[in-house]
């Protein structure tokens, strides 16, 4: 891949904070070990022993040949730890092994691995629906890249000003990356020969951003006033309105219309008002 250096990454002057902010590569985490590990050993095997790798594409890739197989939901787990090639698994694991361990150290081994598998798994499941709608054809859908965009998406919305050198030269901000990827994803969706992956790769960066994202607009719409209507309350209210419009007649029945204040006048010509309405 070579898109970053050792020191691939640091906030402009002026950052998120209004400060100059470092950022080096962060030490390698547990799970993306693993991750790391697995992806790369499952790889190698495949490679080096066809008849497993042909084992591994028929039983754990997401293929939706059937309703039945596209019920088996282990393949979009299993699914994002096989690869077509060497520069396949070598592109997907560059970029979790840079971007992966920031991710992991800012939300602890569990929530970075079920947002992984949760991107990955997105990937999958709108692969199928393409397929059954006659959308895409049906095909061995493999590869970890929808999780990979996922962290790609997360990342440009967590450090949107962080800067990276793809291939290596060119300094360009994560947030612009991030929309440069997402569009030419989708410009493939339809004219590419692995349309299926391009669209695993969307829905792994569509899961990635509303997975940070959402919290925010939850504490957003916590904290925007609700009037709340209810049928219950409405009819308490028209009751009510009822009630004084009675003793208001009672009133002028009993006293005459002289009697009735400014407020029990409007009052009355509201509820007349509303009866022309019919309400």
């Amino acid at each position: 891949m070579g898109i970053y250096d050792r020191d691939y990454a640091r906030e402009p002057d002026g950052g998120m904070y209004g400060r100059q902010v470092q950022i080096t590569l962060p030490p390698m985490t547990h799970v993306v070990k693993w991750l790391l590990i697995i992806n790369i050993v499952v790889f190698v095997v495949s490679y080096m022993i066809p008849a497993i790798g042909n084992l591994f594409l028929l039983w754990f890739s997401v293929l939706p040949e059937t309703v039945g197989m596209s019920l088996q939901i282990w393949r979009l787990i299993t699914y994002q730890f096989l690869h077509g090639g060497f520069w396949h698994v070598i592109w997907n694991m560059l970029i979790l092994y840079f971007f992966g361990p920031m991710l992991e150290g800012q939300w602890g081994g569990r929530k970075f691995l079920v947002f992984y598998l949760i991107c990955g798994a997105m990937g999958g499941v709108l692969y199928t629906l393409l397929v059954f709608a006659g959308i895409l054809k049906v095909g061995f859908l493999i590869g970890a890249s929808g999780a990979i965009y996922g962290l790609l998406a997360a990342g440009a919305i967590l450090h949107p000003n962080m800067q990276v050198y793809f291939w290596g030269i060119f300094p360009i901000r994560l947030y612009v990356l991030a929309i440069i990827f997402a569009c030419l994803n989708f410009m493939s969706v339809t004219g590419s020969a692995n349309a299926g992956g391009e669209a695993a790769h969307l829905a792994g960066m569509a899961a990635g951003a509303v997975y940070v994202l959402w919290p925010r607009w939850k504490k957003y719409a916590a904290k925007r006033p609700r009037r709340t209507f209810t049928w219950e309350s409405d009819i308490n209210r028209q009751r009510a309105f009822q009630a004084e419009i009675d003793r208001i007649l009672d009133k002028v029945h009993s006293h005459g219309i002289t009697s009735l204040t400014r407020k029990e006048k409007k009052m009355l010509r509201e509820a007349s008002r509303r009866r022309q309405r019919g309400i």
